[in-house]
């Protein structure tokens, strides 16, 4: 299944997108795809409503001028994998992590994959990141290995990690501040349920800055699979339903870039997933 939610900021309804390319709306079914919604098994209730609905009975939603919102409502916790991808490590300067890079970002940076984002004041180096967002769907504690990683994901998104670099890496040894600012986690257009990605380690990323292509990239080149990253912050933190995980970006941000070609404002980003969707954001002063 894709599903969306669509809408102004805050009045987004539940939403499917049909094999055929309609719209349908769910808010016959749920409120909201949220981690309430998760945790009570509501994506087998939606799969059953669209497998079974006869022709009409979820209304079509007519998209003229209307607002995607990001697929999944505010997140518990949004945790985030660093130098995730060789390639990555290498052109920052970084070592190969033998361990995940684990940090956290401000789940009120989630806004929908075509909204504006706000350059922050003062900043000098905003900096894209396409990653694959993971969306948990069962409650996760002590997971013993990547299966049983996979078996808690209710699905799949696109994630831009955008960050300000000064902010992260010369005004804290930590990286929260330059990961945190408003409008800094586009998310979507869709929550793709496993069972329409075939390997989530054989999809290809890519990300343009002003039609300019700058990361093309595979998640086969993780150095962490997908799997291996729930279970293992399982293991030090309680993942619950409508938690998101990004798990990381392949080579080609401006921090690795010659002239570090930071973001400006009236800047358009571009990016895509294999199976999960494109975004685009238009770059403006805070």
């Amino acid at each position: 299944m894709k599903l969306l939610r669509v809408g102004g900021p805050g009045e987004e309804r539940p939403a499917a997108l049909s094999p055929d390319g309609r719209v349908l709306d769910l808010s016959s079914l749920t409120a909201d795809f949220d981690g309430p919604f998760l945790e009570s098994g509501g994506l087998a209730r939606v799969r059953s409503a669209l497998s079974t609905a006869a022709p009409g009975s979820l209304p079509e939603i007519d998209m003229t001028g209307l607002r995607v919102g990001a697929p999944i409502s505010r997140p518990g916790k949004i945790v985030c994998v660093g130098l995730n991808y060789r390639d990555h490590a290498a052109e920052t300067g970084a070592p190969i992590p033998t361990r995940p890079v684990v940090f956290m970002k401000d789940p009120g940076t989630v806004v929908g994959p075509y909204d504006d984002v706000l350059i922050p004041r003062g900043s000098v180096k905003t900096d894209w990141e396409v990653e694959l967002a993971v969306v948990i769907g069962r409650t996760a504690r002590y997971l013993e290995g990547p299966e049983e990683g996979l078996a808690h994901i209710a699905g799949f998104a696109v994630s831009n990690d955008v960050s300000e670099r000064e902010f992260q890496l010369e005004y804290s040894p930590q990286w929260d501040l330059g990961k945190s600012c408003e409008t800094f986690n586009p998310l979507g257009p869709w929550l793709v349920t496993p069972d329409e990605i075939e390997d989530p380690q054989r999809l290809t990323l890519r990300l343009a800055v002003n039609g300019s292509p700058r990361q093309h990239g595979s998640t086969q080149h993780m150095i962490f699979g997908v799997g291996a990253i729930v279970a293992y912050l399982s293991n030090y933190m309680v993942l619950r339903p409508g938690d998101v995980i990004n798990t990381g970006t392949p080579a080609g941000v401006a921090l690795g870039l010659p002239g570090t070609p930071y973001l400006r404002p009236g800047d358009t980003v571009e990016l895509t997933i294999d199976g999960l969707g494109s975004q685009r954001q238009n770059f403006v002063q805070a």
